[in-house]
C-alpha cells in the first residue's frame, strides 16, 4: 500500500493549512492510500512560526 505523510506546520489548529492538509490527506486515503497526519506544533521541541502577525 502506497503511503503519505501529511505535515501541518502552521501555528493554528482548524485554520485554512490544517483543514487543507486534512482535507487533502482524506482525497487520499479515499484513493487507496494509507495517510498520516503530523502537527509540528505539537512536537516538543518544534519553535516555528507562532502567526504573531508582526511585520
Amino acid at each position: 500500500m502506497k503511503k503519505i505523510i501529511a505535515i501541518n506546520a502552521g501555528p493554528r489548529t482548524g485554520w485554512n493549512t490544517d483543514l487543507l492538509i486534512k482535507s487533502a490527506a482524506k482525497g487520499a486515503e479515499s484513493s487507496g492510500y494509507e495517510t498520516e497526519y503530523i502537527d509540528l506544533f505539537k512536537l516538543e521541541k518544534y519553535t516555528g512560526c507562532i502567526s504573531c502577525q508582526s511585520i
